[in-house]
């Protein structure tokens, strides 16, 4: 798939591959400080490309090949990214795969958007991440340190750097907060997660299941499992769950 651009009024430039095909549009939302080239992104492409399905994906602003600075994003502003893009380039019903970030994003997109959903598919979703597992996380020093300077820096599982997070992801991302009331989404909903996951714990998709209103909602807790979720294994359930909500859309 061809990488394009779209250019909006107040300067950003958002990368993303669009296949056309049949639907509901598959839309794939990546995690924060991944991109559109991920292995889980990678999967769904591969699928829907050989199974003639339309499939979009997409760098968030300050991620991949989009303009903007990472450490300027907001749960907002990724939000809106996601927003504009939609608006854009999907005319009918969407199903959303939202993995880590992705799947607060995903959530917000289905609360202002109801009416365009045919499914959801969460990834290790992470709504409310922000203070659930960051603030809350941090020593009273810790907190003080963020407020008073503006970031902190923490240990990346992933890597040697540390994770640099800004005081305005936490600001911002209680203007985003979720898991405290009920949530209007009525389509079908599978929640994916590992119990060995150690940066999303594995209630929170039982949360997620709690406050939507929707009845028909699945959770697949795979206990050797970690955040990543991307083995071939992992990637054939993804898949599998995918599959069923094409056949019976909601």
């Amino acid at each position: 798939m061809e990488t394009k651009y779209l250019t909006f009024d107040d300067g950003r430039r958002l990368a993303y591959q669009l296949h056309q095909g049949t639907g509901p549009l598959i839309v794939f939302l990546s995690g924060h400080g991944s991109d559109m080239f991920g292995s889980k992104a990678q999967a769904l492409a591969d699928y829907c490309l050989k199974a003639g399905r339309a499939f979009l994906r997409f760098d968030y602003t300050g991620h991949g090949l989009s303009s903007g600075a990472f450490l300027d994003g907001t749960i907002s502003s990724w939000t809106k990214d996601a927003t504009d893009i939609l608006e854009k380039l999907a005319d009918d019903k969407v199903i959303l795969v939202g993995s880590s970030l992705g799947g607060w994003i995903m959530l917000n997109l289905a609360k202002a958007n109801p009416h365009k959903m045919a499914g959801l598919i969460g990834i290790a979703a992470a709504p409310d991440f922000t203070e659930t597992l960051i603030w809350q996380n941090l020593s009273a020093d810790q907190q003080e340190e963020m407020a008073q300077t503006g970031q902190i820096a923490l240990p990346n599982p992933y890597a040697d750097e540390d994770v640099i997070y800004p005081y305005t992801l936490i600001t911002d991302g209680r203007d985003n907060l979720l898991l405290d009331k009920p949530l209007e989404i009525t389509c079908s909903i599978i929640l994916h997660q590992g119990m060995a996951d150690h940066e999303v714990p594995w209630q929170t998709a039982c949360a997620i299941a709690e406050i939507v209103s929707s009845d028909n909602v699945h959770i697949n807790l795979v206990k050797a499992s970690g955040h990543r979720f991307s083995s071939d294994e992992e990637i054939a359930m993804i898949i599998h769950s995918l599959e069923s909500l094409l056949a019976d859309p909601s």
